[in-house]
């Protein structure tokens, strides 16, 4: 409560003690004089005085202290985790550290080795046979006198086999020049006359079939 407040109460309840008190004297005069009005009677009374007795003054009441001020409790204190390490003594197995209030570590995963990888199939390295008649034949096959008298021309195919050191192993006639004598004149120029560059594997000469055209024509 406000001291204003409180003193105003206070003066008002002054007031309206002292205003009681004086109709209570005043009510006691009025019965006096109304009643010796009616029944005079000779009496000597000493003269009534009226004495206003303030009120017993009441302790000051002090205004309620204003509320503390509220702060946030501190922090909790949380200790670290307390590390020892022992010195290891001489000529004794080393000691581990010992850490305490401190969980261990989960091991890591086991490792899994990686698949190997699965080499690529060997593709051998294939390089034909180099056949070139102006190069690799000492000449032509002789013409067949007979056929020569006859008029005989025409073109054989031969597929021949090259072997390791170029030169011809085998031959067959692919497609006939039309005369028989000029088809084996050729075949066994062939064989005599030519050799050529075998075919390779990954770089080694191996045996490789070929085929070639000869033509038959008179001058």
């Amino acid at each position: 409560m406000p001291l204003s407040l409180y003193n105003e109460k206070r003066s008002a309840s002054r007031v309206v003690g002292i205003a009681i008190v004086v109709l209570l004297h005043v009510a006691v005069i009025y019965a006096l004089v109304t009643v010796l009005g009616r029944h005079p009677v000779k009496l000597v009374r000493p003269p009534i005085q009226v004495k206003i007795i303030d009120e017993p003054q009441q302790a000051k009441v002090e205004p309620p202290p204003p509320p503390p001020l509220l702060r946030p409790p501190p922090l909790p204190n949380i200790p670290l985790p307390e590390v020892r390490i022992q010195q290891a003594v001489k000529n004794s197995p080393p000691i581990s550290p010992v850490v305490h209030d401190t969980p261990a570590p989960a091991p890591p995963p086991p490792m899994v080795p990686a698949p190997a990888p699965v080499p690529a199939p060997h593709q051998p390295i294939v390089v034909a046979a180099v056949i070139d008649p102006t190069n690799g034949c000492r000449g032509k096959p002789d013409y067949p006198e007979i056929s020569r008298r006859l008029g005989e021309q025409g073109t054989v195919t031969l597929r021949f086999l090259i072997g390791v050191d170029g030169r011809v192993k085998q031959s067959q006639i692919v497609t006939s020049s039309g005369h028989p004598r000029l088809d084996e004149a050729a075949r066994t120029g062939l064989g005599s006359l030519c050799r050529f560059k075998p075919g390779t594997v990954d770089g080694k000469p191996e045996e490789t079939w070929a085929e070639i055209r000869y033509a038959w024509k008179l001058n």
